[in-house]
């Protein structure tokens, strides 16, 4: 790149006028100025640009491939020009070779991360030098690492781009914390120590403790001891400035000259004797002594195995003066020296054989979840580690590891299978109210069903056939054929069988539902419309009518077609038998008007001619010739009146008969009237009848009471037909087909008897043929369906336990089958046997191994040779070592490798002991003896006894009962036990029910008991008479008190039933009817909750209904006679009135039948029941009443009339006039004229069937005919104009089906949660297998339950403390202190420290102590000579400490500390004090501490004294801010008790810096009030680079350093007298200034500036200034 590019040599022109720059640097002031740049005249104005590289092409992968850019020249203004331009030789390339990254390099590179830097400040990294602050918590800072794409072969690098075309680069930096540094924190001083003399010049000393390690370049620990002299008093005598010193043993050795030719007599010799008896004793004898040879030989001495050497070892005796410096031992007091030679074990390190080879992966197949598996090497004991050898390393190791081989088969997989659906059951969905008073049979709706879940494997198959694969090809057996066209594994075909279940804990992922709702049809009721009128009397057929009887017939339609067919509906049709039967008769239409005989006379005797037509028994009009065999209807005799005769009314219609039949006793009578309209006038006219000929009866049903119909039975079960009998085969599950199609046709048959009512069943040939229902109609045979069970799952696993006798205690094993789909329609039944148990083979022996120890070899002495030189030694007596062999057995004594021991069995036995060979002058005494019998428990002693042997019973130091006691009492054991309850009561337990868990984990079907009476538990202790915790049997007790409760049943929403159904709202259309059901009882326990209530607390349910506006009709009697007001006794006319009774009755097919309520009826249809008329006079003319009013067509107008007519009755006189016989009004809308549309209804409730609980309904609405007048007609109005039906009526709805919550049966109840002690609990947990819908009842909240464990002791190995440091018999130096493994007993809670019993009580436990197994009961100390200084014991360990910040959320671990402080006794030897030392570990769950400055008042003093504050209530030295601490107060008057105050050098009270001082009216400190902090950026600071960080104490001076880029000062404005100070007024001044300066200079920049004149250069003009767009964003 040269000077031509942009941005890199490219220069702008400069302008060289003078006031440029100020004009520039005034305009950035005011905004309104653009920087302008231009070249200089020597330099190019046009320059190269690039574009970006494209991406890397080429034909084959690698370095291969070329990528290429755009390149072309541009101006300075930034417009494109041509390439001459620009310099050619500074063109740069637009090629370049590169790498094409293909998606298989992903294999071969990859990223390469380095590791963390350390962690940079981010001041540091920020300003490049580090500033200070207040460290809090710790600070920020920033850690960066190297990140480079290399090639996973050899790892050498790579073009970045490679990896970054598969995924990014990883990041380069990371935040991190630098901790602040942790000064050393220390604990109070103790308590002085008492003079270490007392007499003479002596020290006393008080010592503390580490709490928390100096950490991250902390302060270190100051001295923990503090010394002090003292003086008890002048030495009487003089002081004793000697003591003896013991050293430390030597080494373990062995005197190689003596040694070796010991050995080697010793063995020589040996054998030699051997021979020698073998020689004298006989074969049987020499056999016997060969056996026990073989048995013996790991107690050998020279058993390599076993191969212990006895050496010896030595220590020195020195006499130290009290300076510490060494002297003659006479100096030193005499007295019996210390042993200074010993016997030993010589040490050997424990010898181990190499690593095994790995055994094989334990993972042997591919499974993606878990891919890896793991194996194992071991290695072998070849010398046990003997005295102080190096112990034995771990003897077995593992890894990780993949199955190896190119065939390694899949794992196997599993899965959920279910078996087939339950039949859908209603009752499950019942509540109890339901339950107890409902049948329930016949339910339907709405159900549940269920089913099974079990886990199968799901590669059964496919491995079996790669298993049979492999094993062919091992056997060689595969035959080379001709490859198939279709991969083995693909032309498979599996057999479609059940699969073997397996343990459900195998199958993972989601449980199949174990339930879904269901539907069962309900049944479809037949409804049949009433019964119609009796037909005539008819042949049974017309056409064969000869010898037949003949029927009178009703018939009845169905107007709800049932389930399952017409043939579940009550019969259609009932007969009468009658006489003269016909199939043809005529029906009298009407009567034409009486026409009179004389056709001159206008009056007198006439006819009437009938009209009539043929009709057929169906009542259908035929042909008049088919009637022929029948007289037609005769014309009818008939009056008309003339003007002076009486005037009758025509008939009324014969009333509905009274009877439906005759019988002796009871006939059927119908009645018709007539009524007079005018009487006759005196003489000369026809008079009126009397009341009786205005009415006339008649029979009618004159027909028997001897109704038959035929009475059906049900269809029998389709049976097969013969002949498609072989079509029906039996069928197991098929491929898409559920079992429930048809198979073949069969037949049913049904009983069909004719029955005359009211008697029973009568000859077939009482009832006519032609309706005779059907017997017999084919039917569809389901498919039978054939049991299918899974085959046995495997034995469940065999387990085995051992008595305490190490014998093995047989148990059962079991293995279960499922039934996956059960039998129907006569297919294979289920087997019986669903479950098989057997004995499980116990082993012979119980597993495991235990140590063996054999006999105590001789005591071996030190040889006599090394100690002859002791004084008071001899040769065959003294203190010794012996040993024994120990070996591995299984329980059942067979010998084991030793390794099974040290795997499996507790500690070994201990293989050495000191041993004591006694002297003459020693004293011997016999072992103890037994203790003898108790004769009392408790109240009782024991003895035991051991007697002096030989010699010693003569001499007196033997005899001395102090030091050789010959008897030992101690009281008999106490066996008073006491048993007492300990913790809670349970929850309340129901009893299982003897309920047998299955084995697989599978849900037993049917309702678990979920409530009624149980048991709760508390546990009992028992406790010995010392209060320590014993077996609960030692007090009879089984560990628990039960008592009886109860978990209350749930109790569902009780309502009434549902009350009958109200009236139709309406008498005359489509109206509302409403039943309801109220609350008996609310829901309790968790019971299922009541539907939504009134207010009332009851529900209701509201359908439509439709009401025949027919049902009830007005019925009129004829009108009375006339009551004429204004008599006219002559003539009997005049004005008067007529009543008749009106009555509701209710309307049935045959006509009115019965009176009703008048409410039922329309009243506006209400006919007159009185009116006021004029009685005709005779001569008058008489018409009869007036008839119907025509009706008025539609659209209803004014233009519209509607008619009505009358005919004349009697002919008037002459000389008068009959009045019009017909009138006419005008249609009016909504009087006599109405229109008429459909009104739909709204949807009823979802209507269900009677015995549906649940499921699909239908909703109805309905169809109402409105009239324009608002008012519901009947429906044959609206029909009637053929109006537009677009609505449906039905639609489909569902109720919700209400499932109780459904649970899975308790888990078998877990481990103890703890192993021994008072709180142990068990639970066990159940799970919503169907969560509650609807209206079900709903889960409990209880979904875990616990009982409390038996109460068993916690034994526990447990130290004493250590005894102090024994050196025998002298004062000082290198000794040995001794503890105790002691068995302690304890109830299992943190304040039970524990009591001391019997070591056998803790045989069974592991020999640990706190899970260490190191058993170390002896340890090496120093007990400091007089006058010397030395380190005390070790601390205890401090409490877990967290290093942390308080409520900052900073955390870097937690630690604990311990510590040795020094003790001095003399105070010449203080500056030969070894050093103090602590030593810390890491720690879980520490507590994080803050720590505060506390000042207050000496206790009986007023000096006033500080301290740093622990939150946890400890006075601590370090942890308190390194602030400076509250200075002694003790010279201000008052003293300066302000938080942040001081006492200042002159005796006021001063703030600390950062803190501003508040005085009181008195002019006393008040309070000190923090300063805000003022942070003033210096020219160097970048806004970039601002951060803003929250200082915990920013009380802290800070001084600025040289490079830091801002200052932090504490402006305080206030002085000591609260007045304000000269400086503030100084800076005030100076901002007005600035700022008066800094307005005069933005007014001057922003003014206009007049333009200057130029002469115009026609050859040197000036270009304007152009900016060029370099990529800043801030353009």
């Amino acid at each position: 790149m040269g000077p031509g590019w942009r941005g890199a040599g490219g220069t702008l022109r400069k302008r060289t006028e003078g006031s440029w720059y100020l004009r520039a640097a005034l305009l950035l002031w005011c905004g309104c100025w653009k920087a302008h740049t231009q070249t200089d005249d020597g330099k190019s104005v046009y320059f190269w640009e690039t574009g970006p590289w494209g991406r890397c092409m080429g034909s084959d992968c690698g370095p291969g491939g070329s990528q290429s850019r755009a390149v072309w020249c541009a101006h300075v203004d930034g417009w494109t020009t041509l390439h001459t331009n620009c310099d050619q030789s500074q063109r740069p390339s637009n090629q370049r070779n590169c790498f094409r990254v293909c998606d298989w390099h992903k294999d071969l590179y990859d990223w390469k991360l380095g590791a963390w830097n350390e962690c940079v400040p981010v001041s540091a990294r920020t300003f490049g030098a580090p500033r200070l602050f207040t460290c809090s918590g710790g600070e920020e800072g920033i850690q960066t690492r190297e990140v480079g794409c290399m090639l996973k072969s050899d790892g050498s690098p790579a073009e970045d781009a490679i990896c970054e075309y598969f995924e990014p680069k990883p990041r380069l930096e990371q935040a991190c914390l630098i901790p602040c540094p942790q000064d050393c924190v220390v604990s109070e001083y103790s308590p002085w120590t008492s003079c270490s003399k007392t007499c003479g010049t002596g020290l006393r000393n008080r010592v503390r403790s580490v709490l928390v390690p100096p950490l991250f370049g902390g302060a270190v620990c100051p001295n923990l001891t503090e010394f002090q002299s003292c003086k008890p008093g002048p030495c009487k005598g003089p002081e004793n400035m000697y003591s003896l010193r013991v050293g430390l043993w030597s080494p373990c050795a062995l005197p190689q000259t003596r040694t070796a030719r010991q050995v080697t007599k010793r063995r020589k010799g040996k054998g030699q004797g051997l021979r020698d008896r073998g020689g004298v004793k006989d074969p049987e004898t020499r056999e016997l002594i060969q056996k026990k040879r073989s048995r013996n030989r790991l107690n050998r001495q020279d058993s390599p195995f076993w191969d212990i050497q006895v050496g010896y070892q030595t220590r020195d005796v020195t006499c130290i003066h009290r300076n510490g410096s060494a002297v003659g031992r006479n100096l030193c007091i005499p007295r019996d020296l210390p042993l200074t030679i010993q016997s030993c074990v010589l040490p050997k390190d424990c010898q181990i054989t190499d690593w095994t080879d790995w055994s094989p992966c334990s993972k042997t197949c591919v499974d993606p979840e878990s891919p890896r598996g793991l194996r194992t090497r071991s290695r072998q004991v070849l010398q046990f580690p003997v005295g102080e050898g190096a112990e034995c390393p771990p003897l077995e190791e593992s890894e990780s590891c993949e199955p190896q081989g190119d065939s390694v088969p899949p794992c196997a997989t599993y899965t959920w299978r279910t078996t087939e659906w339950s039949d859908c059951r209603v009752d499950l969905l019942l509540s109890q109210q339901d339950r107890r008073r409902s049948n329930l049979t016949g339910l339907c709706g709405g159900g549940l069903q269920t089913r099974e879940v079990y886990c199968v494997q799901a590669n059964a198959e496919l491995l079996k056939y790669l298993n049979d694969l492999r094993e062919k090809e091992k056997a060689g057996q595969t035959q080379r054929q001709q490859k198939p066209s279709v991969p083995p594994l693909l032309s498979i075909t599996f057999q479609i069988t059940a699969s073997r279940p397996v343990e459900n804990r195998l199958c993972k992922g989601p449980i199949p539902n174990r339930s879904q709702l269901c539907q069962i049809s309900c049944p479809i009721d037949c409804e049949v419309s009433p019964w119609g009128a009796w037909g005539p009397c008819t042949f049974e057929n017309c056409e064969d009518q000869a010898g037949k009887k003949g029927f009178k017939l009703r018939k009845r339609q169905i107007t709800n077609e049932p389930t399952g067919g017409p043939g579940n509906c009550p019969h259609l049709v009932e007969a009468v038998p009658c006489d003269e039967p016909s199939c043809y008769g005529w029906q009298l239409l009407s009567l034409d008007p009486c026409t009179p005989g004389d056709v001159e006379k206008r009056c007198g005797p006439g006819t009437q001619l009938p009209k009539a037509r043929c009709i057929s028994s169906n009542g259908e009009e035929v042909d008049r010739n088919l009637c022929s065999s029948s007289p037609a209807p005769e014309p009818v005799t008939c009056e008309v009146p003339c003007s002076r005769d009486c005037v009758l009314s025509d008939w009324t219609p014969w009333s509905t008969c009274s009877q439906t039949c005759s019988s002796k006793t009871i006939e059927g009578k119908q009645m018709r009237t007539r009524s007079i309209l005018a009487y006759n006038a005196g003489e000369g006219g026809a008079l009126c009848p009397n009341s009786s000929a205005l009415q006339e009866v008649r029979n009618c049903n004159e027909h028997a009471c001897t109704v038959y119909h035929w009475q059906t039975g049900p269809w029998g079960p389709c049976a097969e037909d013969p002949s498609t009998a072989s079509l029906n085969t039996s069928a197991g599950v098929r491929p898409g087909v559920d079992g429930q199609g048809p198979c073949s046709t069969g037949m049913q048959t049904r009983k069909v008897i004719c029955v005359r009512v009211n008697v029973g069943q009568v000859p077939p040939k009482k009832c006519p043929d032609g309706p005779r229902p059907n017997t017999v109609r084919p039917c569809q045979l389901p498919c039978k369906k054939d049991c299918i069970v899974t085959p046995f799952s495997d034995w469940t696993a065999c387990p085995y336990t051992c008595d305490a006798a190490g014998t093995a205690v047989k148990k059962k094993q079991s293995r279960k089958r499922l039934i996956i789909q059960m039998p129907s329609n006569g297919g294979q039944e289920c087997p019986e046997v669903l479950e098989e148990e057997k004995d499980c083979e116990a082993p012979k022996t119980c597993p495991g191994f235990r140590w063996k120890t054999h006999k105590w070899r001789k005591c071996q002495l030190v040889p006599w040779f090394l100690r002859q030189d002791t004084p008071g030694a001899q040769e065959s007596c003294g203190p010794g070592l012996q040993t024994r062999a120990v070996s591995c057995r299984q329980l059942d004594g067979m010998q084991a490798d030793i390794s099974e021991c040290l795997k499996f069995a507790r500690v070994m036995p201990a293989i050495t002991q000191r041993c004591q060979l006694p002297c003459q002058d020693d004293c011997q005494l016999t072992n103890w003896s037994k203790f003898s019998s108790c004769t009392a428990d408790c109240v009782g002693v024991r003895t035991r006894k051991r007697a002096l042997i030989g010699r010693s019973k003569k001499k007196d130091k033997c005899k001395n009962t102090q030091m050789y006691p010959l008897s030992e009492t101690q009281y008999c054991p106490c066996d008073k036990y006491n048993a007492q309850p300990v913790g809670n009561w349970s929850d309340c337990i129901l009893a299982e029910g003897g309920r047998v868990e299955s084995i697989l984990g599978l849900k037993v079907q049917g309702d678990v008991k979920e409530c009624g009476q149980g048991y709760r538990y508390q546990a009992m202790a028992c406790y010995d008479q010392d209060n320590r915790l014993v077996e609960t049997s030692r007090c009879n007790s089984h560990g628990y008190i039960e008592e009886a409760c109860i978990i209350p049943c749930p109790s569902d929403c009780k309502l009434s039933e549902w009350s009958n159904w109200s009236r139709c709202s309406k008498s005359c259309g489509s109206g509302v009817k409403v039943r309801s059901k109220w609350l008996r009882e609310k829901p309790y326990n968790g019971g299922r909750p009541c539907p939504k209530l009134d207010h009332i607390n009851q529900v209701y349910e509201v359908v439509p209904c439709q009401s025949d506006c027919n049902q009830y009709v007005w019925v009129a009697e004829p009108w009375s006679v006339w009551k004429v007001s204004n008599v006219d006794l002559k003539e009997n006319c005049g004005e008067g009135v007529q009543t008749r009774k009106v009555r509701c009755m209710l309307n049935t097919i045959d006509g009115p039948s019965e009176s009703v309520e008048d409410y039922l009826c329309d009243p506006e249809e209400m006919p007159l029941g009185a009116r006021e008329s004029r009685l005709p006079c005779p001569e008058d003319c008489v018409l009869n009443d007036w008839g119907p009013w025509s009706r008025c067509s539609l659209p209803c107008t004014r233009t519209n009339s509607r008619e009505r007519t009358a005919y004349t009755l009697r002919l008037p006189s002459v000389g008068r006039e009959c009045p019009d016989t017909s009138d006419k009004e005008p249609c009016s809308l909504n009087l006599n004229c109405f229109n008429y549309f459909y009104n739909i209804t709204d949807w009823s409730t979802c209507q269900l069937s009677a015995n549906a609980v649940c499921g699909t309904g239908i909703k109805t609405r309905m169809l109402d005919c409105v009239r324009s007048d608002g008012k519901s007609v009947d429906i044959k109005f609206c029909e009637e104009l053929n109006l537009e039906k677009k609505w449906q009526m039905n639609i489909s709805c569902v109720v919700e089906c209400p499932v109780n919550c459904q649970l899975s049966e308790w888990s078998v109840w877990s481990e103890c949660s703890q192993t021994c002690g008072l709180e142990g609990k068990m639970w066990r947990q159940r799970s919503v297998v169907q969560a509650s819908q609807g209206d079900g009842r709903p889960c409990p909240s209880q979904m875990e339950q616990w009982k409390p464990c038996p109460v068993r002791p916690c034994y526990r190995w447990q130290y004493s403390p250590w005894s102090e440091c024994r050196v025998e018999s002298v004062v000082c130096g290198h000794g040995t202190r001794y503890r105790n493994l002691s068995c302690f007993v304890s109830d299992g809670s943190s304040d039970d420290e524990g009591s001391l019993v019997d070591e056998e009580m803790c045989s069974s436990l592991e020999l640990a102590v706190d899970g260490d197994k190191q058993i170390r009961l002896k340890e090496a100390c120093i007990l400091p000579c007089p006058g010397e200084c030395y380190l005390m014991e070790w601390s205890d360990w401090s409490s877990c400490t967290n290093i942390c910040v308080k409520g900052a959320g900073v955390d870097f671990g937690s630690v604990q500390v311990r510590s040795r402080a020094v003790l001095a006794q003399e105070p010449e030897n203080l500056q030969l004090c070894p050093d103090q030392a602590w030593e810390s570990q890491p720690c879980t769950g520490g507590e994080c501490y803050e720590y505060k400055w506390f000042s207050g008042v000496h206790p009986n003093s007023t000096w006033p004294f500080i301290w740093c504050w622990r939150s946890d209530g400890l006075n601590v030295t370090g942890g308190c801010p390194p602030m400076n601490p509250p200075m002694d107060n003790s010279s201000c008057d008052p003293p300066c008790f302000m938080p942040k105050s001081f006492c200042s050098e002159a005796g006021a009270c001063m703030c600390e810096e950062g803190f501003t001082e508040v005085l009181s009216t008195a002019g006393q400190l008040d309070q000190c009030a923090p300063i805000p902090i003022l942070e003033i950026p210096t020219v160097g600071d970048k806004k970039g680079d601002v951060k803003t960080s929250r200082a915990i104490t920013p009380t802290l001076p800070t001084t600025v350093q040289s490079g830091r880029n801002g200052r932090t000062w504490y402006l305080q404005p206030y002085g000591p007298d609260g007045k304000l100070k000269m400086w503030v007024y100084g800076v005030a001044a100076g901002a007005s200034v600035l700022l008066i300066f800094i307005v005069s200079m933005i007014y001057l920049a922003c003014k206009k500036p007049k333009r200057p004149q130029r002469q115009r250069q026609q050859n040197n003009r000036l270009k304007p200034l152009t900016l060029a767009y370099d990529g800043d964003t801030d353009m």
